[in-house]
Protein backbone atom coordinates (compact mmCIF):
# COMPACT_ATOMS: atom_id res chain seq x y z
CA UNK A 1 0.00 0.00 0.00
CA UNK A 2 2.63 2.44 0.98
CA UNK A 3 4.57 1.64 -2.19
CA UNK A 4 1.46 2.21 -4.34
CA UNK A 5 0.72 5.49 -2.63
CA UNK A 6 4.26 6.69 -3.15
CA UNK A 7 4.12 5.77 -6.82
CA UNK A 8 0.82 7.58 -7.24
CA UNK A 9 2.14 10.68 -5.53
CA UNK A 10 5.25 10.59 -7.76
CA UNK A 11 3.14 10.25 -10.90
CA UNK A 12 0.91 13.13 -9.80
CA UNK A 13 3.90 15.39 -9.22
CA UNK A 14 5.34 14.38 -12.59
CA UNK A 15 2.04 15.11 -14.34
CA UNK A 16 1.76 18.43 -12.51
CA UNK A 17 5.29 19.36 -13.55
CA UNK A 18 4.56 18.37 -17.17
CA UNK A 19 1.35 20.40 -17.14
CA UNK A 20 3.21 23.37 -15.71
CA UNK A 21 5.82 23.07 -18.45
CA UNK A 22 3.07 22.95 -21.09
CA UNK A 23 1.38 26.01 -19.62
CA UNK A 24 4.66 27.88 -19.49
CA UNK A 25 5.39 27.03 -23.13
CA UNK A 26 1.88 28.01 -24.12
CA UNK A 27 2.26 31.28 -22.24
CA UNK A 28 5.55 31.98 -23.99
CA UNK A 29 3.95 31.27 -27.36
CA UNK A 30 1.04 33.56 -26.58
CA UNK A 31 3.41 36.30 -25.48
CA UNK A 32 5.42 35.88 -28.66
CA UNK A 33 2.27 36.10 -30.76
CA UNK A 34 1.14 39.18 -28.83
CA UNK A 35 4.54 40.79 -29.50
CA UNK A 36 4.26 40.02 -33.20
CA UNK A 37 0.73 41.48 -33.23
CA UNK A 38 1.94 44.64 -31.50
CA UNK A 39 4.80 44.98 -33.98
CA UNK A 40 2.39 44.47 -36.88
CA UNK A 41 -0.05 47.01 -35.45
CA UNK A 42 2.75 49.53 -35.07
CA UNK A 43 3.87 48.94 -38.63
CA UNK A 44 0.30 49.53 -39.81
CA UNK A 45 0.11 52.70 -37.71
CA UNK A 46 3.36 53.98 -39.19
CA UNK A 47 2.18 53.12 -42.69
CA UNK A 48 -1.12 54.93 -42.11
CA UNK A 49 0.70 57.97 -40.72
CA UNK A 50 3.04 57.99 -43.72
CA UNK A 51 0.08 57.74 -46.09
CA UNK A 52 -1.72 60.61 -44.38
CA UNK A 53 1.46 62.71 -44.37
CA UNK A 54 2.03 62.05 -48.07
CA UNK A 55 -1.45 63.17 -49.17
CA UNK A 56 -0.81 66.95 -48.90
CA UNK A 57 2.43 66.53 -50.84
CA UNK A 58 0.97 64.44 -53.65
CA UNK A 59 0.74 66.61 -56.76
CA UNK A 60 -2.49 66.76 -58.75
CA UNK A 61 -2.21 67.09 -62.53
CA UNK A 62 -5.18 68.60 -64.34
CA UNK A 63 -6.05 69.96 -67.76
CA UNK A 64 -9.05 72.12 -68.63
CA UNK A 65 -10.04 74.35 -71.57
CA UNK A 66 -10.40 77.34 -69.26
CA UNK A 67 -7.24 77.09 -67.13
CA UNK A 68 -4.83 75.17 -69.34
CA UNK A 69 -2.53 72.55 -67.92
CA UNK A 70 -2.03 72.58 -64.14
CA UNK A 71 0.10 70.91 -61.52
CA UNK A 72 -1.07 71.67 -58.02
CA UNK A 73 -0.84 70.48 -54.44
CA UNK A 74 -3.79 68.57 -52.98
CA UNK A 75 -4.87 71.63 -51.00
CA UNK A 76 -4.53 73.86 -54.13
CA UNK A 77 -2.32 76.28 -52.20
CA UNK A 78 0.50 75.81 -54.71
CA UNK A 79 -0.35 75.83 -58.40
CA UNK A 80 1.65 75.91 -61.63
CA UNK A 81 -0.26 76.58 -64.85
CA UNK A 82 0.82 76.52 -68.48
CA UNK A 83 -1.35 78.47 -70.90
CA UNK A 84 -1.00 79.96 -74.36
CA UNK A 85 -2.43 82.35 -76.95
CA UNK A 86 -1.97 82.18 -80.72
CA UNK A 87 -3.56 84.76 -83.07
CA UNK A 88 -3.07 84.32 -86.81
CA UNK A 89 -4.45 87.34 -88.72
CA UNK A 90 -5.16 88.23 -92.30
CA UNK A 91 -5.42 91.83 -93.55
CA UNK A 92 -6.80 93.05 -96.86
CA UNK A 93 -7.27 96.73 -97.80
CA UNK A 94 -9.82 97.84 -100.42
CA UNK A 95 -8.72 101.48 -100.74
CA UNK A 96 -6.35 103.64 -102.76
CA UNK A 97 -4.06 104.79 -99.96
CA UNK A 98 -2.80 101.70 -98.12
CA UNK A 99 0.29 100.13 -99.74
CA UNK A 100 -0.17 96.66 -101.23
CA UNK A 101 2.46 95.31 -98.84
CA UNK A 102 -0.08 95.80 -96.03
CA UNK A 103 -2.19 92.99 -97.52
CA UNK A 104 -0.66 90.15 -95.59
CA UNK A 105 -0.92 87.23 -93.20
CA UNK A 106 0.74 87.82 -89.83
CA UNK A 107 1.19 86.25 -86.44
CA UNK A 108 -0.38 88.95 -84.28
CA UNK A 109 0.24 87.19 -80.95
CA UNK A 110 2.34 84.15 -80.03
CA UNK A 111 2.28 84.05 -76.25
CA UNK A 112 3.06 81.06 -74.03
CA UNK A 113 2.42 81.74 -70.34
CA UNK A 114 3.70 80.23 -67.13
CA UNK A 115 1.82 81.38 -64.05
CA UNK A 116 0.90 80.12 -60.66
CA UNK A 117 0.32 80.58 -56.94
CA UNK A 118 2.54 79.88 -53.93
CA UNK A 119 1.28 79.39 -50.37
CA UNK A 120 -2.22 80.35 -51.45
CA UNK A 121 -1.66 84.10 -51.72
CA UNK A 122 1.45 84.81 -53.82
CA UNK A 123 0.79 84.86 -57.57
CA UNK A 124 3.22 85.17 -60.46
CA UNK A 125 3.15 85.29 -64.26
CA UNK A 126 5.72 85.18 -67.04
CA UNK A 127 4.63 85.72 -70.65
CA UNK A 128 6.98 86.28 -73.59
CA UNK A 129 5.71 87.21 -77.05
CA UNK A 130 7.29 85.93 -80.27
CA UNK A 131 5.03 87.69 -82.80
CA UNK A 132 5.91 90.51 -85.15
CA UNK A 133 9.43 89.32 -85.91
CA UNK A 134 10.76 90.10 -82.43
CA UNK A 135 10.96 88.52 -79.00
CA UNK A 136 10.20 90.46 -75.84
CA UNK A 137 8.79 90.05 -72.34
CA UNK A 138 5.10 90.92 -72.35
CA UNK A 139 4.24 90.24 -68.69
CA UNK A 140 6.53 89.40 -65.78
CA UNK A 141 5.14 90.17 -62.35
CA UNK A 142 4.54 88.99 -58.79
CA UNK A 143 1.45 89.74 -56.69
CA UNK A 144 0.66 89.27 -53.01
CA UNK A 145 -3.05 88.97 -52.17
CA UNK A 146 -2.71 90.08 -48.55
CA UNK A 147 -6.40 90.99 -48.24
CA UNK A 148 -9.19 91.35 -50.81
CA UNK A 149 -8.63 95.12 -50.58
CA UNK A 150 -4.81 94.91 -50.44
CA UNK A 151 -3.15 93.27 -53.44
CA UNK A 152 0.44 94.37 -54.08
CA UNK A 153 1.75 93.81 -57.63
CA UNK A 154 5.34 94.38 -58.78
CA UNK A 155 6.92 93.88 -62.19
CA UNK A 156 5.71 94.43 -65.73
CA UNK A 157 1.96 94.36 -66.34
CA UNK A 158 -0.94 96.40 -67.74
CA UNK A 159 -1.21 99.92 -66.33
CA UNK A 160 -4.74 100.15 -64.82
CA UNK A 161 -6.21 102.93 -66.96
CA UNK A 162 -7.97 102.09 -70.24
CA UNK A 163 -11.12 99.97 -70.02
CA UNK A 164 -10.69 98.19 -73.36
CA UNK A 165 -6.96 97.83 -72.67
CA UNK A 166 -7.78 95.87 -69.52
CA UNK A 167 -9.76 93.37 -71.59
CA UNK A 168 -7.64 90.32 -72.40
CA UNK A 169 -6.69 89.91 -76.05
CA UNK A 170 -8.61 86.62 -76.08
CA UNK A 171 -11.80 88.41 -74.97
CA UNK A 172 -11.71 91.28 -77.48
CA UNK A 173 -14.86 91.60 -79.54
CA UNK A 174 -12.97 93.33 -82.39
CA UNK A 175 -9.67 92.22 -83.85
CA UNK A 176 -8.00 95.57 -83.13
CA UNK A 177 -8.73 97.90 -80.23
CA UNK A 178 -10.46 101.27 -80.70
CA UNK A 179 -8.90 104.77 -80.79
CA UNK A 180 -9.19 105.53 -77.04
CA UNK A 181 -6.73 102.73 -76.36
CA UNK A 182 -4.21 104.64 -78.50
CA UNK A 183 -4.11 107.39 -75.85
CA UNK A 184 -3.64 105.28 -72.71
CA UNK A 185 -0.58 103.28 -71.58
CA UNK A 186 -0.26 99.59 -72.30
CA UNK A 187 2.27 97.61 -70.22
CA UNK A 188 4.91 99.14 -67.99
CA UNK A 189 7.24 98.35 -65.10
CA UNK A 190 6.02 99.48 -61.73
CA UNK A 191 4.53 98.87 -58.30
CA UNK A 192 0.78 98.85 -57.67
CA UNK A 193 -1.62 98.58 -54.75
CA UNK A 194 -5.22 97.61 -55.48
CA UNK A 195 -8.10 95.35 -54.64
CA UNK A 196 -11.83 94.96 -54.05
CA UNK A 197 -13.82 96.79 -51.39
CA UNK A 198 -17.23 95.75 -50.02
CA UNK A 199 -17.26 92.43 -51.81
CA UNK A 200 -16.43 93.86 -55.22
CA UNK A 201 -18.75 96.86 -55.18
CA UNK A 202 -15.65 99.02 -55.59
CA UNK A 203 -12.33 98.15 -57.21
CA UNK A 204 -9.36 100.47 -56.99
CA UNK A 205 -5.74 100.62 -58.20
CA UNK A 206 -2.92 103.06 -57.47
CA UNK A 207 0.52 102.60 -59.00
CA UNK A 208 3.85 104.18 -59.80
CA UNK A 209 5.40 103.22 -63.15
CA UNK A 210 8.43 104.07 -65.29
CA UNK A 211 6.20 105.81 -67.84
CA UNK A 212 5.35 105.16 -71.49
CA UNK A 213 4.04 107.23 -74.40
CA UNK A 214 0.39 107.09 -75.46
CA UNK A 215 -0.57 103.54 -76.42
CA UNK A 216 2.96 102.31 -75.76
CA UNK A 217 4.64 99.62 -73.70
CA UNK A 218 7.94 99.81 -71.89
CA UNK A 219 9.56 97.31 -74.27
CA UNK A 220 9.46 100.03 -76.96
CA UNK A 221 10.97 102.73 -74.72
CA UNK A 222 14.02 104.52 -76.10
CA UNK A 223 16.92 104.52 -75.72
CA UNK A 224 16.62 101.47 -73.39
CA UNK A 225 13.64 99.09 -73.53
CA UNK A 226 11.94 98.19 -70.24
CA UNK A 227 13.67 101.04 -68.44
CA UNK A 228 12.89 104.58 -67.34
CA UNK A 229 12.67 106.83 -70.40
CA UNK A 230 12.48 110.30 -68.86
CA UNK A 231 13.85 109.94 -65.28
CA UNK A 232 10.36 110.73 -63.95
CA UNK A 233 7.81 108.01 -63.42
CA UNK A 234 4.07 108.01 -64.07
CA UNK A 235 1.47 107.96 -61.33
CA UNK A 236 -1.63 105.99 -62.33
CA UNK A 237 -4.93 105.48 -60.51
CA UNK A 238 -8.31 103.94 -61.21
CA UNK A 239 -11.55 103.46 -59.31
CA UNK A 240 -14.35 101.31 -60.72
CA UNK A 241 -17.84 100.65 -59.36
CA UNK A 242 -20.18 97.69 -59.76
CA UNK A 243 -22.98 98.80 -57.44
CA UNK A 244 -25.37 95.97 -58.30
CA UNK A 245 -22.92 93.07 -58.53
CA UNK A 246 -24.63 91.26 -55.63
CA UNK A 247 -28.15 92.51 -56.34
CA UNK A 248 -31.12 90.23 -56.90
CA UNK A 249 -31.97 92.46 -59.86
CA UNK A 250 -30.14 90.50 -62.56
CA UNK A 251 -30.83 93.21 -65.14
CA UNK A 252 -28.38 95.51 -63.33
CA UNK A 253 -25.74 93.06 -62.11
CA UNK A 254 -23.41 93.59 -65.05
CA UNK A 255 -23.28 97.38 -64.87
CA UNK A 256 -19.87 98.86 -64.19
CA UNK A 257 -18.47 102.39 -64.43
CA UNK A 258 -15.45 104.31 -63.24
CA UNK A 259 -12.68 106.77 -63.95
CA UNK A 260 -8.91 106.47 -64.30
CA UNK A 261 -5.92 108.64 -65.09
CA UNK A 262 -2.15 109.18 -65.10
CA UNK A 263 0.20 112.07 -64.34
CA UNK A 264 3.88 112.74 -65.09
CA UNK A 265 6.18 115.67 -65.71
CA UNK A 266 7.71 114.37 -68.94
CA UNK A 267 10.78 116.00 -70.46
CA UNK A 268 12.06 114.72 -73.79
CA UNK A 269 14.45 116.05 -76.39
CA UNK A 270 14.75 116.35 -80.15
CA UNK A 271 16.52 112.97 -80.15
CA UNK A 272 14.16 111.24 -77.68
CA UNK A 273 10.82 112.98 -78.12
CA UNK A 274 8.71 110.83 -75.73
CA UNK A 275 5.79 111.51 -78.07
CA UNK A 276 3.64 108.95 -79.89
CA UNK A 277 2.26 108.43 -83.35
CA UNK A 278 -1.31 107.25 -83.84
CA UNK A 279 -2.51 104.41 -86.06
CA UNK A 280 -5.72 103.30 -87.74
CA UNK A 281 -7.53 100.01 -87.05
CA UNK A 282 -5.49 98.68 -89.97
CA UNK A 283 -2.31 99.64 -88.06
CA UNK A 284 -1.35 102.36 -90.59
CA UNK A 285 0.12 105.54 -89.10
CA UNK A 286 -2.06 108.62 -89.75
CA UNK A 287 -0.55 111.10 -87.28
CA UNK A 288 3.01 111.94 -86.17
CA UNK A 289 4.65 115.07 -84.81
CA UNK A 290 7.29 116.88 -86.82
CA UNK A 291 10.64 115.17 -86.58
CA UNK A 292 14.12 116.66 -86.34
CA UNK A 293 15.64 117.50 -89.72
CA UNK A 294 19.38 117.55 -90.27
CA UNK A 295 21.22 120.50 -91.77
CA UNK A 296 21.58 120.39 -95.54
CA UNK A 297 23.66 122.92 -97.50
CA UNK A 298 22.47 126.35 -96.44
CA UNK A 299 19.39 124.91 -94.67
CA UNK A 300 19.92 124.77 -90.91
CA UNK A 301 18.88 121.84 -88.75
CA UNK A 302 15.39 122.07 -87.30
CA UNK A 303 14.44 120.37 -84.06
CA UNK A 304 11.34 118.24 -84.00
CA UNK A 305 8.54 118.40 -81.47
CA UNK A 306 9.19 116.78 -78.08
CA UNK A 307 7.44 116.37 -74.73
CA UNK A 308 8.35 119.19 -72.39
CA UNK A 309 6.21 119.27 -69.26
CA UNK A 310 3.12 117.76 -67.71
CA UNK A 311 1.23 114.90 -69.32
CA UNK A 312 -2.18 114.24 -67.81
CA UNK A 313 -4.54 111.53 -68.96
CA UNK A 314 -8.06 110.95 -67.68
CA UNK A 315 -10.77 108.59 -68.85
CA UNK A 316 -14.36 107.96 -67.71
CA UNK A 317 -15.46 104.46 -68.74
CA UNK A 318 -18.40 102.04 -68.47
CA UNK A 319 -19.81 98.74 -69.60
CA UNK A 320 -23.18 97.06 -69.29
CA UNK A 321 -24.65 93.74 -70.36
CA UNK A 322 -28.00 92.06 -69.94
CA UNK A 323 -28.76 88.69 -71.42
CA UNK A 324 -27.16 88.30 -74.84
CA UNK A 325 -26.60 92.07 -75.34
CA UNK A 326 -23.58 94.09 -74.19
CA UNK A 327 -22.24 97.64 -74.60
CA UNK A 328 -18.84 99.12 -73.74
CA UNK A 329 -17.68 102.72 -73.99
CA UNK A 330 -14.98 105.11 -72.84
CA UNK A 331 -13.68 108.63 -73.37
CA UNK A 332 -10.00 109.60 -73.08
CA UNK A 333 -8.35 113.01 -72.87
CA UNK A 334 -4.58 113.41 -72.87
CA UNK A 335 -3.07 116.83 -72.16
CA UNK A 336 0.61 117.13 -73.12
CA UNK A 337 3.06 120.02 -72.87
CA UNK A 338 5.25 120.12 -76.00
CA UNK A 339 8.09 122.24 -77.37
CA UNK A 340 9.68 122.71 -80.79
CA UNK A 341 12.78 124.65 -81.78
CA UNK A 342 12.46 126.41 -85.14
CA UNK A 343 14.97 128.49 -87.12
CA UNK A 344 12.57 131.46 -87.48
CA UNK A 345 10.37 131.46 -84.40
CA UNK A 346 12.81 129.99 -81.89
CA UNK A 347 11.28 127.83 -79.18
CA UNK A 348 7.53 127.28 -79.46
CA UNK A 349 5.66 125.65 -76.58
CA UNK A 350 2.03 124.74 -76.03
CA UNK A 351 -0.27 122.42 -74.15
CA UNK A 352 -2.09 120.11 -76.57
CA UNK A 353 -5.28 118.23 -75.69
CA UNK A 354 -6.12 115.18 -77.79
CA UNK A 355 -9.34 113.25 -77.22
CA UNK A 356 -10.84 109.94 -78.28
CA UNK A 357 -14.03 108.01 -77.59
CA UNK A 358 -15.80 104.87 -78.70
CA UNK A 359 -18.96 102.83 -78.24
CA UNK A 360 -19.02 99.09 -78.88
CA UNK A 361 -22.11 96.88 -79.17
CA UNK A 362 -22.16 93.08 -79.03
CA UNK A 363 -24.96 90.51 -79.35
CA UNK A 364 -24.88 86.74 -79.14
CA UNK A 365 -27.20 85.58 -81.89
CA UNK A 366 -27.15 82.08 -80.38
CA UNK A 367 -28.40 83.32 -77.00
CA UNK A 368 -25.32 83.14 -74.78
CA UNK A 369 -24.82 85.73 -72.05
CA UNK A 370 -22.60 88.69 -72.87
CA UNK A 371 -19.83 89.38 -70.35
CA UNK A 372 -17.08 91.95 -69.92
CA UNK A 373 -14.51 89.17 -69.69
CA UNK A 374 -14.73 85.64 -71.01
CA UNK A 375 -17.39 83.75 -72.92
CA UNK A 376 -19.17 80.42 -72.50
CA UNK A 377 -20.53 78.95 -75.76
CA UNK A 378 -23.85 77.20 -75.36
CA UNK A 379 -22.62 74.44 -77.66
CA UNK A 380 -19.45 73.39 -79.45
CA UNK A 381 -18.94 72.99 -83.18
CA UNK A 382 -19.43 69.35 -84.15
CA UNK A 383 -20.50 68.01 -87.52
CA UNK A 384 -21.25 64.63 -85.96
CA UNK A 385 -23.67 66.13 -83.42
CA UNK A 386 -25.02 68.86 -85.66
CA UNK A 387 -24.01 71.67 -83.27
CA UNK A 388 -22.42 74.94 -84.41
CA UNK A 389 -20.95 76.70 -81.40
CA UNK A 390 -21.70 80.34 -80.55
CA UNK A 391 -22.15 83.20 -83.01
CA UNK A 392 -21.73 86.85 -82.01
CA UNK A 393 -22.41 90.04 -83.98
CA UNK A 394 -20.51 93.23 -83.10
CA UNK A 395 -20.50 96.90 -84.17
CA UNK A 396 -18.68 100.04 -83.02
CA UNK A 397 -17.94 103.68 -83.72
CA UNK A 398 -14.83 105.54 -82.54
CA UNK A 399 -13.01 108.84 -83.06
CA UNK A 400 -9.63 110.41 -82.31
CA UNK A 401 -9.42 114.22 -82.46
CA UNK A 402 -6.07 116.04 -82.50
CA UNK A 403 -5.88 119.48 -80.86
CA UNK A 404 -6.18 122.22 -83.53
CA UNK A 405 -3.21 124.06 -81.99
CA UNK A 406 -1.03 121.18 -83.17
CA UNK A 407 -1.21 122.53 -86.71
CA UNK A 408 -0.95 126.28 -86.03
CA UNK A 409 2.17 128.11 -87.22
CA UNK A 410 2.64 126.97 -90.80
CA UNK A 411 6.08 125.41 -91.19
CA UNK A 412 6.68 126.07 -87.49
CA UNK A 413 3.70 123.94 -86.40
CA UNK A 414 4.10 120.92 -84.13
CA UNK A 415 2.80 118.55 -86.82
CA UNK A 416 2.65 118.80 -90.60
CA UNK A 417 -0.99 119.08 -91.81
CA UNK A 418 0.05 117.79 -95.23
CA UNK A 419 0.87 114.37 -93.78
CA UNK A 420 -0.74 114.22 -90.32
CA UNK A 421 -4.53 114.03 -90.08
CA UNK A 422 -6.27 116.21 -87.50
CA UNK A 423 -9.08 113.72 -86.92
CA UNK A 424 -9.90 110.09 -87.60
CA UNK A 425 -13.40 108.63 -87.42
CA UNK A 426 -14.09 104.94 -87.88
CA UNK A 427 -16.95 102.51 -87.88
CA UNK A 428 -16.78 98.75 -87.98
CA UNK A 429 -18.90 95.61 -87.99
CA UNK A 430 -17.91 92.04 -87.37
CA UNK A 431 -18.82 88.47 -86.55
CA UNK A 432 -17.19 86.12 -84.05
CA UNK A 433 -17.62 82.36 -84.26
CA UNK A 434 -16.73 80.53 -81.05
CA UNK A 435 -16.22 76.92 -82.09
CA UNK A 436 -15.62 76.11 -78.42
CA UNK A 437 -13.91 77.81 -75.48
CA UNK A 438 -10.49 77.43 -77.10
CA UNK A 439 -11.02 78.27 -80.77
CA UNK A 440 -12.47 81.43 -82.31
CA UNK A 441 -12.73 82.77 -85.83
CA UNK A 442 -13.37 86.49 -86.40
CA UNK A 443 -14.16 88.63 -89.42
CA UNK A 444 -14.19 92.47 -89.26
CA UNK A 445 -14.82 95.23 -91.79
CA UNK A 446 -13.62 98.72 -90.80
CA UNK A 447 -13.86 102.07 -92.59
CA UNK A 448 -11.80 105.03 -91.32
CA UNK A 449 -12.32 108.62 -92.54
CA UNK A 450 -9.93 111.51 -91.95
CA UNK A 451 -9.85 115.28 -91.71
CA UNK A 452 -6.65 116.65 -93.23
CA UNK A 453 -3.55 114.55 -93.64
CA UNK A 454 -3.06 115.16 -97.38
CA UNK A 455 -1.21 117.79 -99.43
CA UNK A 456 -2.78 121.22 -99.79
CA UNK A 457 -5.10 120.78 -96.84
CA UNK A 458 -7.03 117.95 -98.49
CA UNK A 459 -8.43 115.02 -96.54
CA UNK A 460 -6.54 111.75 -96.51
CA UNK A 461 -8.54 109.09 -98.44
CA UNK A 462 -10.63 106.64 -96.45
CA UNK A 463 -9.07 103.42 -95.22
CA UNK A 464 -11.25 100.38 -95.97
CA UNK A 465 -10.02 97.18 -94.40
CA UNK A 466 -11.14 93.56 -94.06
CA UNK A 467 -9.58 91.62 -91.19
CA UNK A 468 -9.81 88.00 -90.16
CA UNK A 469 -8.37 86.11 -87.21
CA UNK A 470 -7.91 82.47 -86.31
CA UNK A 471 -7.48 82.40 -82.54
CA UNK A 472 -6.41 79.67 -80.13
CA UNK A 473 -6.27 80.09 -76.37
CA UNK A 474 -5.96 77.60 -73.55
Amino acid sequence: MRIAAAVSITLLFAAGAAAADDLSELRERLEAQEQKIRVLERKLELQDEATKAAVPNTPVVRASPQQGFRIQSADAANVLRVRGVLHFDGRYFADDITPETADTWIFRRVRPTIEGTLNGIYDFRFTPDFAGGRTFILDAFMAARLKPWAVVTAGKFKVPVGLERLVSATDLRFIERAFPTSLVPNRDLGLQLGGDIAGGLVNYSVGYFNGVSDGGSSDTNTPTPDAENDTKGDWAARVFFQPFINSENFALRNLGFGIAGTFVDSTGSAATTLLPGYRTPGQQTFFTYRATTAASGTTPAVNGTFADGDRVRWTPQAYYSVGSFGVLGEYVNVSQDVTRATPTAGLRSATLDHTAWHVQLAWFATGEDEQFRGFTPGSVFSLDNGTWGAWELVARYHELDIDDDTFVGGTNSFANPDSAASKASAWGVGVNWYLNQNYKWSLNYDVTSFEGGAAGGADRPDEKALFTRFALQF
